[in-house]
């Protein structure tokens, strides 16, 4: 699915505030974890990973589990706001502090 700018910035936004004062967790295989296990407030995941089978049941899980899942074009990008030097795959909300408000209006965009 196709994410519009406004969601991307939004999903961007709440990874800053949970990085700063939540919690998060990076790449594939801790971001499945966290959605398996129902944790996850948010999962953002980038376009551009190659191969694309690495993230394809990102999106499926998300929604059995009910996680709203954001697509963002950049996995360089993601990286960069999950605090990381490198470039990211996947990043999970766990617990999103202030962030909860943004979190719910992304659900309701996703929603629609």
């Amino acid at each position: 699915m196709e994410t519009s700018k406004e969601f991307i910035d939004k999903a961007f936004e709440v990874i800053e505030i949970a990085k700063n004062s939540g919690k998060i967790k990076k790449g594939v295989n801790e971001v499945t974890k966290v959605m398996e296990k129902g944790l996850a407030k948010l999962v953002v995941i980038a376009k551009d990973v190659n191969p694309p089978e690495v993230t394809m049941h990102i999106d499926p899980l998300g929604k059995e589990k009910g996680i709203p899942v954001v697509t963002v074009p950049s996995k360089e990008e993601l990286g960069n706001t999950a605090g990381l030097q490198r470039p990211t795959a996947a990043v999970a909300v766990i617990q999103e502090s202030t962030a909860k408000d943004l979190i719910k209006e992304i659900i309701k965009g996703l929603n629609k």
